[in-house]
């Protein structure tokens, strides 16, 4: 795949993250090959940090600070050999931002995981956002905040082999421990799961095997990975992930939710894009077939994570989260 194509590829995905569109078409323009794409990203987080350092608010600095995580992100999404030094900034600018614009947010971090609790001390519910393959939780911020206007508590994380956490841990199959590690931390009797790309493998895994999920969501998941089927692109980045190819092999043969969907008693919400046609990737209709309270949202022209028809779905994701965990009616208004 060259630049131009890979660009291209990751458009609707990095702008879905927040990324200013104009920006963005300037940044990767000008590009020559696929390895220039980490080095470009890191200037354009730097150049971020300095309008923040410039800013005549602490609100103005945070949002700036905001930016530079996402564009620290999007430098891991390529073969990069300093992705690690990345993920740090983004981490770092991550809780620059959150410590300017929500003093009361709280980074909480145990066994295989770290993240950052936001919302209100009160909040009648808690949503954990689980991100996936090659995300991290700097790539879901418009989740989290629509969450977080419907009055609910949310706690955005990386997990093993994710985001921050990526340079010194692997992919986990049983990431339903991991998530009661989170809850455990966090000291709540029921939490709410949003699971996003693989993270919705994730998410639905942990529903059917950790009681104290109430309510569940999952956003372009895989229902079942074929790995002989898998693009190379997508193989190469388990291999990394995982800790090689042998393990990436045998982490995609556990991604099969056929036995534990009948399990999962918690409502579901499975979103899907038509446009998100992965080879080796079945998609989540099945999921929602087979869960007991599972329903399916398909967006016709969504592709992969959806950020092109973000007001397709994002509303309806949050309204059906913010209802289970509150027993706010369905049809009432929500807080934009």
């Amino acid at each position: 795949m060259n630049v131009r194509e890979f660009a291209d590829a990751q458009w609707t995905r990095a702008t879905g993250a927040g990324v200013d569109p104009h920006e963005y078409r300037r940044v990767t323009g000008c590009l020559a090959s696929v390895a220039d794409w980490g080095p470009s990203c890191v200037r354009t987080g730097h150049a971020c940090l300095q309008r923040a350092e410039a800013a005549g608010s602490a609100v103005s600095a945070g949002e700036h600070l905001l930016m530079a995580a996402r564009w620290f992100h999007l430098a891991t999404l390529a073969p990069y050999a300093e992705a690690h030094r990345a993920a740090a900034a983004a981490d770092h600018a991550l809780g620059r931002a959150l410590t300017a614009l929500e003093p009361g947010a709280r980074r909480v971090s145990g066994e295989g995981f770290t993240g950052w609790l936001r919302g209100p001390s009160d909040a009648p519910g808690t949503v954990v956002v689980v991100p996936g393959l090659d995300s991290a939780k700097e790539e879901f911020l418009g989740p989290a905040s629509a969450l977080l206007a419907r009055g609910l508590a949310v706690f955005v994380m990386d997990g093993p082999g994710q985001g921050v956490l990526a340079a010194t841990t692997t992919l986990a199959s049983d990431y339903e421990r991991v998530v009661g590690r989170v809850v455990d931390a966090l000291g709540v009797a029921r939490v709410g799961l949003v699971g996003l790309s693989l993270g919705g493998y994730y998410a639905a895994r942990t529903a059917a095997l950790e009681p104290r999920v109430a309510v569940a969501a999952t956003v372009s998941g895989p229902f079942r990975l074929d790995w002989a089927e898998l693009p190379p692109p997508v193989r190469d980045i388990m291999a990394r992930r995982a800790g090689g190819a042998d393990a990436a092999r045998d982490f995609a043969r556990h991604v099969d939710l056929a036995g534990l969907a009948p399990r999962i008693t918690a409502p579901l919400l499975v979103v899907d894009g038509g446009r998100d046609v992965i080879p080796g990737v079945t998609n989540g209709e099945a999921l929602a077939r087979l869960a007991p309270r599972g329903t399916y949202l398909s967006v016709p022209h969504g592709d992969h994570l959806l950020g092109d028809a973000r007001p397709d779905w994002l509303p309806r994701l949050a309204d059906h989260m913010a209802h289970s965990l509150t027993g706010t009616p369905a049809g009432a208004a929500s807080p934009e």
